[in-house]
C-alpha cells in the first residue's frame, strides 16, 4: 500500500469543508475508559447510553476492525449564537402578537453532521484510492470522540467537557476515519487551557457542573431534553424556554469569547421555534421538520413534552391560542402529553382548563400514574375509584 501524505489529506479535508484535522493511533484511550466506568459507576450518566453501553469498545479503537492503525479525527465548526442576544430570551418577551417561541442548540439549527459525514466521506474515499481500508464514526456510541480528538491534539477537554480547540472554540462537531493506512503527522496533547476559570459550573442554570470535565447528566438540561419520561419537575422552570438543547456551557466560555464575535452567527429566528405551532402539529410533520434530532423512541409526545414545558414558563397568560393547544393536550391519548399540559396549564393560571370533570378523565388510560401524580402536586385530590 502507497502511504498518503498527511499534508495532502489536510487539504482534501479542508476543500471537504472541514475546519481541522489531526492524526493519532488505535492505542486504547485508559484515561477516558476510566472516567467513563467511574461517572457510571456514581449514576452520574443518568441512563445515558452513548460510550457508557460499552466503555471498553468505545475507548479501543482497535476493535473497530482488525488491522486498524490509525485514525484522522476532525472537526468542522457550525454557528454559536448571536452574541447580541442571549442563549435564552426572556420566557415572555415573546407572547402576545408572535405566540411563545422554544429556543433549540445552535448545532441543530442545521444539518451539521450530515455535513461532517460528507466531509469525513470524501477523505475516507481518498485514501481507499491509495487502497487503504477505511470506516467513519462519528455521532455513535463506537468510539469516545472527544477523548481520541484531544489525543490527536485538536484542543483539550475543558472544565465543561467540551472539546475546546485553541481556534475554533467549541462550537464543532467531531468525527473520525478509522484506517489500517500508517499515517504519520500526529500532533502532541493540547494543553489545558481553563486553567482556574470556573465560569461554566457557577453559572450552569442547575449545577450540573461542579468537578472539572465532569458532568452531572442527572442535572443536565440537555440530556434532560432528550431523556426518557417526564421532565424532571425540579428543573422545569430552569429549563425557560430551551426547546431542544442548551447552549449555556459554551456562550459562557471565555475560550469561546473571541470566535462567536470574529465569525457569522445564528440568526435568533432561526434557533426558534414556534410553539403553538408545533403543539398544533401532526406526528408526521413533527418527524418531518425535527426528525433529525435526537428523540426518545423515535416518539413525537417527547417533542410535545419539551414544549408543554417551554409552554408553562412563557407567561402566556392571555394568549386564547394558547388557551386552545393547552385545550387539545390535555385530551391528548399520550399520558406524558396530559401531564406536562396540567403543569403548563396550571403554572400559567389556566385553573379553568381543569375543572373536576376534566380531571377525572384526565388520569384514564394512566397505567404508569404520571397525569394522576401531576395532579397531586398540585392539590387536585381525585376520588380513588378513578380508573
Amino acid at each position: 500500500m502507497r502511504v498518503p501524505n498527511f499534508e495532502k489529506i489536510k487539504q482534501v479535508a479542508k476543500d471537504a469543508g472541514l475546519d481541522d484535522i489531526a492524526v493519532t493511533g488505535v492505542e486504547p484511550l485508559f484515561e477516558a475508559r476510566a472516567a467513563i466506568k467511574e461517572r457510571k459507576h456514581q449514576g452520574l450518566h443518568a441512563g445515558m447510553n452513548f460510550t457508557y453501553g460499552n466503555p471498553e469498545r468505545a475507548t479501543d479503537p482497535a476493535q473497530l476492525f482488525e488491522g486498524a492503525k490509525s485514525i484522522l479525527v476532525a472537526v468542522r465548526r457550525y454557528k454559536p449564537p448571536s452574541v447580541d442576544e442571549p442563549q435564552t430570551s426572556d420566557p415572555g418577551t415573546k407572547a402576545g402578537v408572535e405566540g411563545p417561541k422554544g429556543v433549540v442548540a445552535s448545532y441543530v439549527c442545521s444539518d451539521e453532521y450530515g455535513k461532517l459525514r460528507q466531509g469525513l466521506t470524501t477523505v475516507a474515499n481518498y485514501l481507499e484510492g491509495f487502497g487503504a481500508r477505511t470506516e467513519v464514526v462519528m455521532d455513535d456510541n463506537r468510539l469516545a470522540d472527544r477523548a481520541v480528538a484531544a489525543r490527536a491534539g485538536l484542543g483539550w477537554l475543558g472544565r465543561n467537557t467540551m472539546l475546546l480547540h485553541p481556534e475554533l472554540g467549541s462550537w464543532t462537531v467531531i468525527g473520525s476515519v478509522v484506517t489500517d493506512a500508517p499515517i504519520g503527522g500526529r500532533s502532541e496533547k493540547t494543553h489545558d487551557g481553563c486553567g482556574t476559570c470556573r465560569r461554566c459550573s457557577t453559572d450552569c442554570p442547575t449545577g450540573a457542573i461542579d468537578e472539572f470535565g465532569v458532568l452531572n447528566a442527572n442535572k443536565c438540561l440537555a440530556w434532560l431534553l432528550q431523556a426518557k419520561g417526564p421532565f424532571p419537575r425540579q428543573y422545569r422552570t430552569a429549563l425557560g424556554d430551551r426547546l431542544y438543547g442548551c447552549d449555556d456551557c459554551q456562550v459562557l466560555c471565555p475560550i469561546n469569547d473571541e470566535t462567536m464575535k470574529a465569525s457569522e452567527t445564528i440568526s435568533p429566528k432561526d434557533s426558534k421555534v414556534d410553539i403553538v405551532a408545533l403543539l398544533d402539529s401532526a406526528d408526521e410533520e413533527l418527524m418531518k421538520q425535527f426528525g433529525h434530532w435526537y428523540i426518545p423512541r423515535r416518539r413525537p409526545e417527547y417533542l410535545r413534552r419539551n414544549a408543554l414545558v417551554v409552554l408553562g414558563n412563557s407567561q402566556s397568560h392571555n394568549d386564547l391560542e394558547v388557551d386552545r393547544v393547552l385545550a387539545n393536550c390535555l385530551i391528548s391519548s399520550e399520558p406524558l402529553v396530559r401531564s406536562h399540559a396540567v403543569w403548563a396549564a396550571l403554572r400559567l393560571g389556566k385553573e379553568h382548563l381543569i375543572g373536576p370533570d376534566v380531571a377525572e378523565s384526565l388520569v384514564e388510560h394512566d397505567p404508569d400514574g404520571i397525569v394522576r401524580a401531576e395532579l397531586e402536586e398540585w392539590g387536585i385530590s381525585l376520588d380513588s375509584d378513578s380508573q
